[in-house]
């Protein structure tokens, strides 16, 4: 085998990679479907929630990341003991069942429950499909094809959420199920194309020899966390964007349709930029792109703030949605640092921790902004606003310190 920085993509490889878009893009989309209506599905209605609707639905909504943090590094070493693509494939078999059963009740416990099993699927989903794209991609070209898969994953996640608020905005509350129905079609659908892509490659072989003790190891190394912790604060904020905007935004006047072509504009705005913050960070180090990153989601905290204190101002509104671009760096860089950390053996545990931090940052970000806002109402996010940019400046710090301080150069 050629040098990783020197290797290049043959058709298998190439139809691998393009089967981890498929399905990516198949299981945002769907994913992103149907949490743009699940705080209404739980509550039986979107807007003027009380205090106590609010925390139902963010308890409900939490227990998917809190799936996927206790068993992700599971599943992550499941795929490197048996090989990627059937992890990938039966979490993706598994969410069709759930999002069927999902449209079948709204207990919140049954729906908890789901919940939790979607969190799950979703941690064997994206260890299993990043380990490929770093199994298939070289050092030199790895930021780039991090790119693509961060653009089909975020569009996924952008474009589904817009279709789920259209969604919304047309059907009556009590047929929000069927959205959940649309989901399960969505994900089975790119199950089967994915499955046909990768049908004439092979498959990684089952490994004879495994430690997992020392998969583990390697993949909660200082160098590894000083990737992936910015994670864990960045996705604090999302979860609870994620859950929220809807309700948040109708409470400021802006309305279901106005909010969908807004993110659906976004979504096409991911797909020019990952790519391109991805070959910036192959050309002028992952660090700085990452540093770029970080910059953009504390200006983006600084101007949401605001957007609270003032109400729903156009210039603020504006600087908003531009502090959102250099913000979207983040993503495709610390990929590519996190696959140049990995070895092929423990790469999929590895990824799997990217996996778990923002799992875990979606579920302490749900628990503390659900009670802060229920304490003190919206000037409750100020503090929470507050912790993620102060731990998203530090840690930034510490991985230029460790950048410079490594024997081997960090790029």
């Amino acid at each position: 085998m050629a040098p990783d920085g020197e290797r290049s993509l043959d058709d298998a490889g190439r139809r691998a990679l393009w089967a981890v878009f498929v399905a990516t893009f198949f299981v945002r989309f769907s994913f992103g479907t149907t949490i743009a209506v699940f705080v209404s599905y739980i509550t039986g209605h979107g807007t003027g929630l009380s205090p106590s609707e609010i925390g139902v639905a963010g308890m409900v909504s939490a227990m998917a990341p809190l799936g996927e943090f206790s068993t992700v590094l599971l599943s992550g070493a499941a795929a490197d003991r048996w090989g990627r693509f059937p992890v990938l494939f039966g979490g993706m078999a598994g969410g069709v069942v759930l999002f069927l059963v999902v449209a079948s009740t709204r207990s919140p416990l049954a729906l908890g429950t789901a919940n939790f099993l979607f969190g799950i699927a979703s941690g064997a989903i994206l260890a299993a499909s990043l380990a490929v794209v770093g199994d298939r991609a070289g050092s030199d070209e790895r930021g780039f094809e991090m790119g693509r898969f961060d653009a089909v994953n975020l569009f996924g996640w952008v474009g589904g959420y817009a279709f789920g608020l259209g969604l919304a905005g047309l059907l009556p509350n009590r047929d929000l199920g069927s959205v959940f129905v649309v989901g399960a079609v969505a994900l089975a659908v790119g199950l089967f194309v994915a499955a046909r892509l990768i049908r004439s490659t092979p498959v990684a072989p089952i490994r004879t020899s495994f430690s997992l003790r020392t998969v583990l190891g390697s993949a909660f190394r200082t160098t590894v966390l000083v990737v992936t912790l910015p994670w864990l604060v960045i996705y604090c904020l999302i979860g609870t964007a994620l859950a929220f905007l809807r309700p948040a935004a109708s409470g400021v006047g802006i309305g279901t349709g106005y909010l969908a072509l807004a993110i659906g504009a976004g979504g096409a705005l991911l797909v020019l930029t990952q790519p391109f913050f991805g070959r910036l960070a192959d050309r002028t180090g992952r660090t700085r792109m990452m540093t770029v990153g970080a910059a953009g989601f504390i200006l983006v905290l600084l101007f949401a703030s605001l957007l609270i204190a003032v109400g729903p101002a156009g210039p603020l509104l504006v600087a908003l949605g531009l502090s959102v671009i250099p913000a979207l760096a983040y993503g495709p860089a610390a990929l590519a640092a996190l696959a140049d950390l990995t070895r092929e053996l423990s790469r999929a545990t590895t990824m799997a921790v990217y996996s778990l931090t923002i799992s875990l940052g979606m579920f302490v970000g749900l628990f503390a902004s659900t009670a802060l806002i229920a304490r003190y109402g919206d000037p409750g996010l100020y503090p929470f606003f507050g912790a993620i940019a102060v731990v998203l400046a530090a840690l930034t710090a510490v991985r230029w310190r460790e950048a410079r301080r490594a024997t081997i150069p960090v790029r």
